[in-house]
């Protein structure tokens, strides 16, 4: 009979197999061999995106179709094996520098994956400079960061898990604990078999891995997507309301976060205030060295929107209702006095009511869906502790 023989090196947890024959997991099944809801495996072993938005026809594009308004191209084709392997990376805190937070700290899924904070916390609790974004519908965007910095998935990640004040890691060091750790090389190895497990775990693999897990993370199946494919009970008469002051040409809110993913992917200058006593955030002027963009933001999708308080780049606004006030309250009124902005044309003067502002919100709730919520592990391979076994 073989001996597991459990170890502590560095504050992980390595589990030792004496020679067993497959190999032997410690608290952690083989990866799955299904795709998440929400995809169909394909004869290459890949999960291909399936939702409402693709069930039509078109003469000129069979098979693919959708609304009017359609979706931009995804990143899927990952296999199963990929996707939950990701899962495991996503919620280890074994891939910060002193395994104690991990990338669902500041994307929790019970929090609409961000993490309910006006400014996220990294290492040692440090307060960061901005809100955490939402990841899902993820697969979709083309650039990430408040300030629109990163243009794919495996570069934005490289932020968090490499910044001293977040993750606090690095690559050398986060190769070697995967490295380190059985089950993972074990699991790396079922999630991509080209390799075996005596193979080193690669900073690619580990991208990869984690890219497949975020690009599974799809909402598009809310009450307002029910509604815009055919089932009209699907939102009541106040939702309805809200829906057509939020296209209309005068709240004009659809003309940035516009349907289906409820954003335009660009960067937008509001005028946005800060928190008092911060200082003012230059936004995307910096990583793009353009002083037109001095305080713009990527315009943030909508999707499962009530799930993500409190809002703006710097959580300024603790509620729903609040944020939209702030869109009627007249262009460029919280622009602080020393600063002369470029605010974008959208943003102007819509003066809508009291009754009008509550069923913009009314709309906004109808935005969330969270069918397709990925199961947060009870026990992740390195044995540390998660947000399901604090």
């Amino acid at each position: 009979m073989a001996v597991i023989i459990s170890l502590f090196i560095g504050g992980y947890a390595l589990v030792k197999n004496s020679g067993a024959q497959p190999p032997i997991y410690y608290d952690v099944p083989q990866l799955s061999s299904t795709c998440p809801p929400g995809f169909k495996l394909n004869e290459r072993n890949e999960c291909i995106s399936q939702n409402l938005y693709k069930l039509y026809t078109t003469d000129n594009d069979p098979g693919v179709g959708g609304l009017k308004t359609a979706l931009p191209e995804v990143r899927d084709g990952f296999s199963p094996q990929e996707i939950d392997l990701g899962r495991y990376l996503f919620f280890d805190p074994a891939l910060s520098g002193n395994g104690t937070i991990s990338c669902a700290t500041c994307h929790d899924p019970n929090k609409g994956f961000s993490d309910g904070l006006p400014r996220s916390r990294g290492m040692n609790n440090q307060i960061l400079d901005r809100a955490a974004p939402t990841l899902w519908n993820v697969a979709y965007l083309k650039s990430f960061f408040w300030d629109g910095r990163a243009s794919t998935l495996e570069e934005q990640m490289k932020g968090p898990l490499f910044a001293d004040d977040e993750m606090a890691n690095t690559p050398e060091n986060l190769i070697q604990t995967m490295n380190s750790i059985d089950n993972y090389k074990f699991l790396f190895a079922e999630a991509f078999p080209n390799r075996s497990k005596n193979d080193s775990i690669t900073i690619d693999e580990i991208y990869r891995s984690i890219v497949a897990f975020q690009s599974s993370l799809v909402s598009l199946n809310s009450k307002y997507d029910q509604y815009a494919h055919g089932y009209h009970k699907a939102l009541n008469q106040k939702e309805i309301e809200g829906l057509n002051i939020f296209r209309s040409f005068v709240a004009r809110c659809a003309e940035c976060h516009t349907p289906p993913l409820f954003t335009n992917q660009q960067i937008a200058v509001l005028g946005a205030p800060e928190p008092n006593g911060l200082p003012f955030d230059p936004g995307a002027e910096v990583p793009f060295k353009d002083k037109t963009l001095r305080g713009g933001f990527k315009v943030p999708s909508l999707r499962n929107i009530e799930k993500t308080a409190p809002y703006m780049h710097s959580g300024m606004f603790p509620t729903l209702r609040e944020t939209v006030q702030f869109y009627t309250d007249g262009r460029g009124h919280a622009v602080p006095e020393d600063e002369d902005l470029i605010l974008h044309w959208h943003i102007w003067e819509p003066n809508l009511t009291d009754y009008e502002l509550d069923r913009v919100v009314d709309f906004l709730r109808t935005l969330t869906d969270e069918s397709f919520m990925p199961k947060i592990p009870d026990v992740v391979p390195s044995g540390l502790t998660t947000m399901n076994n604090q």
